[in-house]
């Protein structure tokens, strides 16, 4: 399993979504700035297949948190990387997430353990 990373920036490019006809494979690749360093930093991720519809609800000058994995290929003697992002979040202006975190249904009723229910 691969390890996951996070980067907060502001949403500087979205490019179009690009299908291979070969293969059916569809790809979308975006910018971020982040600007945490002395320097903006301007770090070019992709999201892949179902996920190009991730980036259809942000605009360009959002503020967003990237969750993503890196992904590493090697083709003719030459090596490739690739940011491969699997989690967009729209940031406030303090750097929290502006979406809401799901609650149970009102309907919701836990259950009840018995301790000598329990299997071990």
């Amino acid at each position: 399993m691969s390890k996951s990373y996070e980067l907060d920036g502001t949403l500087k490019e979205i490019m179009e979504t690009r299908t291979f006809e070969k293969s059916g494979f569809t790809k979308r690749e975006f910018v971020v700035t982040d600007e945490d360093d002395r320097y903006p930093q301007h770090i070019k991720f992709n999201v892949t297949r179902n996920n190009c519809a991730l980036l259809d609800r942000f605009a360009v000058g959002d503020r967003i948190r990237v969750t993503f994995s890196i992904r590493g290929n090697q083709w003719q003697d030459r090596y490739f990387v690739d940011l491969n992002a699997f989690k967009l979040e729209k940031l406030d202006v303090d750097g929290s997430t502006s979406e809401p975190i799901p609650q149970p249904d009102e309907t919701f009723v836990a259950d009840t353990i018995n301790d000598e229910d329990m299997p071990f």
